[in-house]
């Protein structure tokens, strides 16, 4: 299967997963497959420390409790799908380099057929993200480790968001000595501190103190432009999308809905609303819109290929 990533963030309803004793959903898997003679090895092959193998009756304790503290990406898969077992092996390396910013939890769809169907889960591998106790869709198919890493990093930005900084403590075997995270980069402490600690404006001072140094410092321009956008999106007014929709130069409005949309993951979306009112727009409040963009392009990264190709449409609406 080709990945595609999901539209909108759901609002999956796991209420119904707190219950302890639930029971089968049925002969079948979901999708219609059929349900294999026997119960396949626990965890397919991939492992790690942070990795769990999530079953019916931890799901509440597993994934909905810890996802109080920390961001826990669950993976839908079937020990008869050859891509989940490719995705796996991506997903648990990631857990790895990510040290416990993140739990890998997995479940195996054939053994346990009801959280697939309360998800809704079609086909695997499909993955989601869960933040206290609600889903954050992330994609479905398979995926390289880059792209993987790109909405990762996406939902780290999301969890901070989100008051969830928690970090995970190893739960599935000790970590490789080879695989130990570096030393972090000192230069970079204290903005991180800042973060960890929910003190947004420290950390915004921090990265501006640093970018005064090295101006040309790209881990410190697009820390504080995540930070900013996070800051940003705090207190969002409820009636901002029918602003933005009811006058196209309502800049601000337009500005903020992007913010919105790039949390949620929707980044060709705030990229394409940013382009359409530079498009729409003049002067200073013109270039005002181009260096929120420019903004944005700091906080995905510029090797994404949604931001080169974005960039190239902001040259052609400028000239």
């Amino acid at each position: 299967m080709s990945q595609s990533n999901f539209s909108r963030p759901g609002a999956i309803d796991l209420s119904s997963l707190r219950r302890p004793g639930m029971a089968p959903a049925g002969p079948g898997g979901p999708g219609g497959a059929p349900a294999p003679g026997g119960a396949p090895a626990a965890g397919g092959g991939a492992s790690g420390a942070y990795v769990l193998n999530v079953s019916e009756p931890t799901f509440q304790a597993d994934v909905i409790e810890r996802s109080l503290q920390v961001p826990v990406v669950v993976e839908f898969w079937s020990p008869r799908s050859q891509a989940s077992a490719a995705l796996s092996q991506v997903l648990a390396k990631l857990s790895t380099d990510y040290a416990g910013k993140f739990l890998l939890a997995r479940i195996d769809i054939d053994a346990n057929p009801q959280l697939a169907q309360a998800v809704g889960v079609q086909s695997v591998p499909l993955v989601i993200a869960v933040l206290r106790g609600q889903v954050v869709p992330l994609f479905q198919g398979t995926l390289g480790e880059p792209e993987a890493r790109q909405y990762l990093d996406q939902l780290m930005t999301v969890a901070v968001a989100n008051g969830i900084t928690g970090r995970a403590e190893p739960v599935g075997g000790p970590v490789a000595e080879e695989a130990a995270e570096p030393e972090p980069d000192p230069r970079y402490a204290k903005a991180e501190n800042a973060v960890g600690a929910g003190d947004l404006d420290g950390a915004i001072a921090a990265y501006e103190e640093l970018l005064k140094e090295t101006p040309n410092d790209a881990e410190a321009k697009s820390g504080l432009a995540r930070v900013q956008l996070v800051k940003r999106t705090q207190d969002v007014p409820a009636d901002v999308r029918t602003r933005a929709a009811d006058n196209p130069a309502d800049v601000e409005a337009q500005k903020l809905v992007a913010d919105v949309d790039l949390m949620g993951g929707h980044v060709e979306d705030a990229f394409n609303r940013l382009i359409t009112t530079v498009q729409v727009t003049a002067g200073d409040e013109r270039n005002s819109v181009r260096l929120h963009l420019l903004e944005l392009f700091e906080v995905v990264g510029a090797d994404d290929e949604r931001v080169v190709k974005a960039r190239r449409r902001l040259m052609s609406a400028l000239f």
